[in-house]
């Protein structure tokens, strides 16, 4: 006997797309809403730590500690300038001590002065780089024309009685051994007023007044006529002032 068979078939259930089946799982999509952006991810939590702080530096003056100077340097003997005491002027009286040359040459002036003729001092006033200073300021005019327009004459007879007033007295010797070397009338052009002897006094008032005198003591020094001749017999200057 034949017993027919019935074939047990599971029913058939349709297929679904995948995205079906994650909606079937329970995981539904949801759409943002339109006009709202997703909400960025939480950011990364910043470094709560502060920037290191480096302690300061000490000050560069210590105001409550002492701070020590240095010493001054003394300046060695080498460094340090010396200065030469200056040789007083010797005062001489006799006119023998002089050199020849010098004692020739005052002889030739006195000649000229006592002559009265002021044109023959010319040839003994020199020319060009020997010529004789006979001012201190410069003019174009020649030393004989200076010194008539000095003199309280038109004749310069005034000024060649001061020649002889001056070179009747003692003379002065200075900077012996150097290249200034002279011989000086009067000597009160090279001595302190101050240290004039009673009988220096009266000399000097041969030549100037009294008054003139307390002037120059009011000045500090004397500032009459000087005359000056070098040891070769040059007469180098003849002049007045300060």
């Amino acid at each position: 006997m034949l017993f027919g068979t019935t074939a047990l078939t599971a029913p058939v259930r349709p297929a679904f797309a995948l995205s079906e089946l994650k909606n079937e799982q329970g995981q539904v999509q949801q759409k943002p809403a339109e006009g709202k952006e997703t909400p960025p991810a939480e950011e990364e939590q910043k470094d709560e730590t502060g920037p290191i702080e480096l302690p300061m530096p000490d000050p560069l003056i210590r105001r409550n500690e002492a701070v020590t100077e240095p010493a001054d340097e003394t300046p060695s003997s080498d460094d340090a300038t010396v200065e030469e005491p200056q040789t007083p002027a010797e005062i001489i009286h006799d006119i023998a001590k002089a050199p020849e040359a010098v004692r020739r040459m005052r002889e030739l002036i006195v000649e000229a002065a006592a002559s009265g003729d002021i044109e023959r001092l010319r040839p003994l006033l020199g020319k060009g780089m020997t010529e004789t200073q006979v001012s201190l300021v410069e003019t174009e005019e020649g030393p004989v024309e200076t010194l008539k327009g000095q003199s309280g004459d038109n004749d310069g007879i005034e000024v060649l009685a001061i020649l002889l007033d001056i070179l009747a007295t003692g003379f002065a010797h200075v900077g012996a051994g150097t290249p200034d070397e002279m011989y000086v009338w009067p000597y009160f052009a090279e001595k302190p007023l101050a240290g004039l002897t009673p009988p220096e006094k009266v000399e000097l008032l041969r030549i100037v007044t009294a008054g003139d005198f307390a002037e120059m003591q009011e000045f500090g020094s004397y500032n009459f006529y000087r005359l000056g001749i070098t040891p070769d017999g040059q007469w180098k200057f003849f002049v007045t002032g300060e």
